[in-house]
């Protein structure tokens, strides 16, 4: 079987788990259908309903959560998005899942080489400090950091290549837990974020071993994958915790490399005060 048909299979099986478990989050009442029979013996909306209110046959639908070989329109994909109460990220994955093209046959091998970052774009990042930066690759593995992320997050320069990975570090290494303050909500933003990537490479081995490897680490992986949350990325707020400089807020923009859309150079703004803290501490 090709590269082509595995990633397409692991693509419909996706989009039937993305189905399934939204349809298993809402009530009748979330979607103004009556409650129906007075005990249900499963959680969550009927195959049925879902369909009647994407205006789609019961029979197709259960195809789509099977992850059978049918390819849905755009206008039937944003019904179901409506009917299952999707946000905009989520209704962007459902597109991406069916109608982003699959990658040729062949790019699996290519898939698994070793990324490659322009060596401009580690300079600039080197040239960012004292506010911190680093570029993460396709799989979240961090391809390039300045001294200031390796002071706050941890030197991925010293670690086994395996765990020079973003969503590694967040889930599988519990010096994370230490390092943001607000830890949960960001591993689970983070994950969110890694499940869209992997969706998209459905098929790809350096994704799969990954996933097992934070099933089998972290038992917040485990959990939070079965909801199937979906996150866009983009910039926002964190805040950090170091052990001489305490809590620390930074606010982060996410930009995308020219020439390589599946890097993305994550840039972080100090305070002028804590920038200059910062500065004082970086070998």
């Amino acid at each position: 079987m090709s590269d082509a048909i595995n990633n397409d299979a692991a693509r419909l099986r996706a989009l039937g788990d993305l189905l399934r478990a939204r349809r298993a989050a809402l009530t009748p009442a979330d979607v103004g259908l009556p409650d129906g029979a007075p005990r249900r013996r499963t959680a969550g909306l009927r195959r049925e309903e879902v369909a009647q209110l994407a205006a789609i046959s019961p029979t197709y639908y259960a195809f789509l959560e099977q992850g059978r070989d049918v390819r849905p329109s755009r206008q039937v994909l944003d019904a179901l998005a409506g009917a299952l109460r999707l946000d905009d990220a989520e209704r962007a994955h459902l597109h991406a899942l069916v109608h982003d093209a699959a990658p040729a046959a062949g790019a699996g091998d290519a898939a698994q080489e070793e990324e490659r970052l322009d060596p401009e774009v580690a300079a600039l990042v080197a040239r960012l400090d004292p506010h911190p930066a680093y570029v993460s690759g396709r799989r979240w593995d961090v391809l390039a950091s300045n001294r200031a992320a390796r002071l706050l997050w941890t030197d991925w320069t010293a670690l086994p290549a395996d765990d020079r990975n973003m969503v590694w570090f967040m889930l599988g290494d519990p010096r994370s837990r230490d390092v943001f303050v607000e830890w949960e909500a960001e591993a689970r933003a983070q994950l969110a974020r890694f499940r869209a990537a992997a969706e998209r490479h459905a098929g790809d081995p350096g994704f799969a071993a990954l996933i097992d490897r934070l099933h089998a680490a972290s038992p917040e992986a485990r959990s939070w994958w079965e909801g199937h949350a979906i996150a866009p990325l983009g910039g926002g707020r964190k805040r950090l915790r170091h052990p001489v400089l305490g809590e620390l807020l930074l606010h982060h923009t996410v930009l995308t490399v020219a020439g390589a859309p599946e890097q993305k150079l994550v840039s972080f703004r100090l305070s002028p005060g804590d920038a200059e803290r910062v500065a004082a501490l970086l070998p």
